[in-house]
């Protein structure tokens, strides 16, 4: 899993990818989304590393089986509000 973090003005936004979504687009009809290396390309994680960036981020957006499963098993995202591309699952986590 691919992981990059930024702080904003409005804390940190976390970005996480299973590393075969790099560069793929994928589109069910209503939602097309693209992973691209400037926005996902990041440090290879495992999932310790993945939830800890997680957990301490304001805003996050996921991308694939790997990194979306981790995340759910963790508590961080609950399985109902996941997306179903396709070909990938994407998960969004906002802390209020």
């Amino acid at each position: 899993m691919l992981v990059r973090e930024r702080e904003t003005p409005e804390g940190l936004l976390v970005a996480v990818c299973d590393e075969e979504c790099l560069g793929e687009t994928y589109d069910d009809g209503d939602v097309s989304l693209t992973v691209t290396e400037e926005f996902y390309g990041g440090e290879e994680s495992d999932a310790d590393e993945v939830v800890d960036s997680l957990t301490r981020a304001s805003v996050a957006n996921l991308v694939g089986e790997e990194c979306v499963t981790v995340a759910i098993e963790a508590g961080l995202v609950d399985e109902e509000r996941v997306l179903d591309l396709g070909e990938a699952l994407h998960a969004q986590l906002l802390w209020l």
